[in-house]
């Protein structure tokens, strides 16, 4: 049997994501799966037929037991680990009081962590006939599965994921050690495209033989899941939408987003703005907004131009400059809505800078995109993306033009920010947006979300490197090259918010055209059940 390695939960996105629709994905093919992680709602996953809780004093019960409507089934089993969750970027994790990007840990808390899944990830093994693991991520589950694999001689495999090597093994010395050790000794290591295969390359040159083990496995889509529908249904697909959330829990109110624009000023300097933010993100991040029904209905889903943007709300995601791009869009497409889905401290800045914006507060406007990454409070990183782009509106003597369009075309109603939305909603609004923008920053092994778009039917627009370029990519031999290039977003920074307006005026033209074609890539190239399929075969192929 198999059992994969994953330190963290199953809701969200990137390694979460694909551990959950990998696991399933087995299931469905009538694999038995164990999976060590620390999941708080094993209920909400139909997979899950059985679930441990592993005690400090060794002592162990069992929890969930049920019948799974698979073939196969997925056993889960749970460490304890303490109150302190090793994690690459800080975010907020339930059940867990000390969430600490791992860099900052000591020695000893390190080890800890480590021991305490070693332990439980033994007695895994040898209580369940299980030959073989799968560890997620360069650091620090492939430690784990390195120092189990030495002891009781079963092979491994990693897959490592861009955050853990840039977060990480690339800013600390002992993990890179970790990594060192653990991609030494793996069995096979998994890498979800070329981009990926040459940074591991890179930060391990001495490793001999390394290229002999490293093998590619794409990411997927549940295609079942995410399926294209005509423009007349999409009104149909918000509205199922809006049922789903009636039960979910919520999370930011009307009245804080109210309190905030109503507290700003053009002259408020950065503290006052922090407290501001401070004061109206008391609210759990990974929940539903509360109002979001009232403002999606209203929207002209056939008739208006619709975008969408899916992730964390941070300035690495590249969602500010989306925000900068849109009084570019409207002058052609004044009826275009913004749909942003996720959560991250970059909302109540991204909130505070579209008031500047709609206001014509242009002080603010600058303050507000030098001030930056502070504001999220992540450190000291401008919004480079915008402030390259003004630079170039000035030096061109359009910038108070561009100000213009902004009060003039922007308002509340342009942006909808959503909140958390699960993948049990964004089935039904990627169907219905026409174009879905991920200008990420810093490059990213392979992200799932852009599948999901072209899955939907829904055109993808993303930065042109990494693993979004590999996606890209793979579309080229079945739609003409010129529509191909409209997904493409330039990677250099001085040209990503253009290129974004650009761009995006060239994908609303395409309009329901290559929806087959992208439909198709996605069925044949990435779904899950192929990959898992491969996935399995490839580590049982270890055992013998």
């Amino acid at each position: 049997m198999i059992c994969i390695l994953h330190g963290y939960l199953l809701e969200g996105s990137g390694s979460n994501l694909w551990t959950r629709s990998i696991i399933q994905s087995l299931c469905r093919d009538g694999e038995t799966v164990h999976l060590l992680c620390q999941e708080n709602h094993p209920e909400l996953y139909d997979f899950i037929a059985t679930v441990h809780y592993y005690h400090p004093d060794g002592s162990h019960q069992t929890g969930l037991q049920r019948d799974v409507p698979y073939t196969g089934r997925c056993i889960m089993h749970k460490p304890y680990i303490g109150e302190t969750l090793p994690v690459y970027v800080w975010d907020q994790y339930e059940e867990f009081s000390d969430v600490q990007p791992m860099i900052n840990l000591s020695d000893e808390t390190i080890e800890n962590y480590l021991n305490n899944n070693i332990e439980v990830l033994k007695r895994v093994v040898k209580e369940n006939e299980v030959g073989v693991l799968h560890a997620n991520h360069a650091v620090l589950m492939s430690v784990v599965a390195r120092r189990v694999s030495e002891e009781l001689s079963i092979p491994f495999a990693i897959m490592p994921h861009g955050s853990a090597i840039e977060y990480a093994v690339k800013k600390d010395p002992r993990f890179f050690n970790y990594a060192l050790e653990a991609f030494t000794k793996a069995n096979r290591i998994y890498v979800i495209g070329k981009e990926l295969r040459q940074r591991v390359n890179t930060l391990f040159p001495n490793i001999k033989k390394l290229e002999d083990k490293i093998s590619d496995l794409h990411l997927g889509v549940d295609t079942s899941l995410f399926q294209p529908i005509s423009k007349k249904d999409r009104s149909n697909n918000i509205e199922v939408l809006c049922k789903k959330i009636i039960s979910v829990s919520r999370g930011k109110t009307v009245a804080m987003s109210n309190r905030l624009r109503e507290g700003l000023f053009s002259e408020i300097n950065q503290s006052q703005l922090m407290g501001l933010i401070k004061e109206n993100a008391d609210y759990n991040p990974k929940q539903t907004d509360h109002d979001l029904e009232s403002r999606l209905r209203p929207i002209n889903w056939q008739d208006d131009q619709i975008l969408v943007f899916v992730g964390r709300l941070i300035t690495s995601k590249g969602i500010h400059s989306i925000i900068a791009a849109l009084p570019g869009i409207l002058e052609k497409y004044p009826r275009t809505r913004l749909i942003v889905v996720g959560h991250g401290p970059l909302r109540e800045p991204l909130e505070a800078l579209l008031w500047a914006l709609e206001k014509g507060a242009g002080d603010l406007v600058q303050n507000i995109i030098n001030w930056g990454s502070r504001l999220e409070g992540s450190g000291e990183r401008p919004l480079k993306e915008i402030q390259y782009y003004f630079a170039k509106l000035k030096k061109e003597g359009q910038l108070e033009a561009y100000f213009e369009s902004a009060q003039k075309y922007l308002s509340r109603k342009s942006v909808i920010f959503t909140g958390y939305l699960t993948h049990q909603e964004l089935r039904y609004l990627f169907p219905a947006c026409d174009v879905a923008l991920f200008p990420s920053v810093v490059a990213e092994a392979g992200p799932l979300v852009f599948l999901e778009a072209m899955a939907s039917g829904c055109f993808p627009v993303g930065t042109y490197f990494a693993g979004m370029a590999a996606s890209i990519d793979s579309v080229a031999g079945s739609i003409p090259a010129d529509v191909s290039e409209w997904m493409k977003l330039n990677a250099d920074e001085n040209e990503t918010v253009r290129d974004i307006i650009f761009k995006t005026k060239g994908a609303l033209t395409v309009e329901d055209r290559y929806k087959k074609a992208l439909r198709k890539i996605t069925v044949e190239e990435y779904d899950w059940q192929n990959i898992s399929k491969r996935l399995a075969d490839d580590l049982y192929s270890m055992i013998l």
